[in-house]
């Protein structure tokens, strides 16, 4: 069975490797498991940077790592203890498996205490841009036949739906939180459905990103009811300015400059979600560290970091989605603009997350 894999710690790995087929007997606990045939794999920044060799580690037992970890597929063959899926089901799964911590035994392995997390098709955990792929039920998630053109966005959804969710749990420290103005900060598709997720929740939004022409990625944003805003035209402290500072922001640039300034305009009893993951060495040299101090110390500003869901934030994601479609019909499949034939050409998928602009989300069909 072919399989679109890296060589962890090489620069620009991506290659075809092979994998035996796998069968019910290669699950965990085969009575619950899962097989799956790949429909579809998305491919973001994560991806990349696992190829520019700046995290990711491959399984025990293999120089390489599979990639992938956005997947939508349908159920091929379910194990005898299998209820909540079955054999034509359209179905997602989560990405980060148990360690060895309380949180991974209550079921949220997505906030492990361990260090050496497994993330399938990200550190330690072969990926799903497979043919086929098994898996244990507790981490299968089904996808409503309705929302199967939005499928491959499932595990993105799921990562906003618990930002959003982890800000609101947090704040529950101040007995009464009620948000009006929200700041996304990024228009790729993170940004884009934590936007639409805030609109459905009733925030006036505005989605920052630096494209002074963004084209279809600002026809999203009105689309979702929110304001796209150029920062190279018009500057974040010109913004607050006109419209107040944010009671809510949510940074998804991959920036770690960009999420460290976010700090600068947060209200007071505000919350700041992190949700980039930020590979390399970068320093900030110009911050003003005393001065961010002094105000969220005073003002209690909370900063959170969120990173993969449970199923339940799964679950949240596809509720989102589907409701989505009735308040702003056909709007999020504009994001889906760069599909690609199968994964038989690794470079291409790598050229295209780099260099085309225009490819708002790229995402393997990988098969019918």
């Amino acid at each position: 069975m072919k399989a679109l894999a890296v060589s962890p710690g090489k620069k620009h790995s991506a290659h075809i490797a092979e994998l035996p087929t796998p069968t019910l007997a290669d699950a965990p606990a085969p009575r619950k498991g899962v097989v799956v045939r790949t429909l579809q794999v998305g491919v973001d920044a994560t991806d990349a940077e696992i190829d520019e060799a700046l995290y990711g580690r491959a399984p025990k037992g293999y120089d390489f790592l599979v990639l992938g970890h956005e997947v939508f597929g349908v159920v091929e063959e379910v194990g005898p203890d299998v209820t909540h899926v079955k054999p034509g089901d359209y179905c997602t799964c989560t990405v980060r498996r148990p360690g060895p911590t309380l949180f991974d035994l209550i079921g949220r392995n997505d906030i492990t205490g361990h260090e050496e997390y497994y993330e399938r098709g990200i550190n330690l955990l072969h990926g799903f841009m497979t043919e086929k792929f098994v898996d244990d039920a507790e981490f299968v998630v089904k996808v409503p036949e309705g929302l199967k053109h939005l499928g491959v966005l499932s595990e993105p959804a799921s990562v906003c739906a618990k930002a959003i969710a982890q800000a609101y749990l947090a704040q529950q420290r101040l007995q009464v939180w009620e948000p009006k103005l929200a700041f996304v900060t990024g228009a790729g598709q993170i940004g884009l459905l934590t936007t639409m997720m805030l609109r459905l929740r009733g925030l006036q939004v505005y989605t920052l990103a630096r494209t002074p022409n963004p084209g279809l990625k600002e026809e999203i944003v009105k689309a979702y009811g929110a304001t796209y805003v150029s920062t190279a035209e018009r500057p974040v402290e010109q913004l607050v300015k006109e419209v107040g500072k944010p009671d809510l922001i949510v940074e998804a640039t991959g920036s770690s400059q960009v999420a460290f300034e976010c700090m600068r305009y947060l209200n007071i009893n505000g919350a700041l979600v992190w949700t980039s993951v930020t590979g390399g060495g970068k320093s900030i040299g110009e911050f003003p560290a005393d001065q961010v101090n002094l105000e969220w110390v005073l003002g209690n500003k909370l900063l959170v970091g969120s990173v993969n869901g449970n199923r339940h934030h799964f679950a949240a994601g596809l509720a989102d989605l589907a409701l989505s479609e009735t308040m702003f019909p056909g709007v999020t499949q504009r994001i889906l603009t760069t599909p690609v034939d199968g994964f038989g050409d690794p470079k291409k998928i790598m050229r295209l997350l780099r260099e085309d602009k225009a490819a708002l989300k790229v995402y393997v069909d990988v098969s019918k």
